[in-house]
């Protein structure tokens, strides 16, 4: 990951003036006596140890301990009404505190409330699969194992959503390049033409700032692909026209194409 450089007198600021911006929190306000909420923590409490419970935004939010993951879910599932896991993943906070942010948003349908349940894993641990409760769970876990590595017990498949079957490292993980390490750069060299060919081709370009169909000397190219090095002139485009649209476009709209764009010396 290239190194950060401060940028002088740009809003007379810095952009960020160290190196885990924190943004500020929502207030976390005291939950009201009484409330349908408090009902809620009540009942959480009696399965498990509540680390604590407030509201943000009108939401209730409920800390616990990352073992008792399941406890509190079943509880606020079977005696409360909350059936539907609308989403789960994990936050990164391994350099600053060593493991991950789990958290589970549950809604109950019938009285349109809306839960968030929160723990904290350490990088080593693993958390317990709530796939038996929450069907919707099951691309949830393997989707948070695969990019930010979170390890999932009693999952009934675990194995990578996104990423190749032999991808290495987490991609999601604050600690991965914006662009790729060197296992990523050579991925699909090594994958399509065998790693005897990586001084011919060179690496993929992950570059996300432009992307330059007649840079010879990367591997990823719109259109074609070159030998590194080659002459942008011999390329024989006609193999390889460009479209930017079906064949048959889209019905009122002028169909584009390279002859008719302009393309621009520098960005306004």
């Amino acid at each position: 990951m290239r190194p950060y450089t401060p940028k002088d007198n740009v809003q007379k600021k810095a952009y960020y003036t160290d190196r885990f911006w924190v943004a500020p929190r929502i207030p976390e306000d005291p939950v009201p006596e009484g409330d349908i909420y408090a009902e809620d923590v009540a009942a959480v409490k009696k399965a498990c140890k509540v680390l604590n419970a407030y509201l943000q935004r009108g939401q209730l939010v409920i800390v616990i301990n990352a073992k008792d993951n399941v406890a509190a879910l079943k509880t606020l599932k079977e005696e409360r009404g909350y059936g539907m896991l609308s989403e789960m993943s994990a936050v990164d906070f391994l350099a600053q505190r060593g493991g991950f942010e789990v958290f589970y948003q549950i809604l109950n349908l019938k009285t349109a409330r809306r839960i968030r349940v929160k723990c904290f894993l350490k990088e080593e641990e693993a958390i317990e699969s709530v796939n038996p409760l929450y069907r919707s769970a099951d691309w949830a876990e393997r989707e948070m194992w695969d990019l930010m590595g979170v390890n999932v017990n009693n999952h009934p498949y675990l194995k990578r959503l996104i990423m190749p079957d032999d991808w290495e490292g987490h991609p999601l993980r604050k600690t991965y390049p914006l662009e790729g390490d060197e296992f990523a750069q050579w991925y699909e060299v090594d994958k399509i033409f065998g790693k005897e060919a990586r001084d011919i081709i060179g690496p993929e370009n992950r570059d996300p700032a432009r992307i330059d169909r007649y840079d010879t000397e990367r591997f990823a190219r719109l259109g074609h692909e070159v030998p590194r090095g080659a002459p942008a002139e011999e390329v024989d485009e006609t193999k390889t026209p460009i479209h930017y649209q079906e064949e048959e476009g889209v019905f009122l709209i002028e169909k584009m194409s390279p002859e008719t764009s302009k393309v621009l010396d520098k960005r306004k």
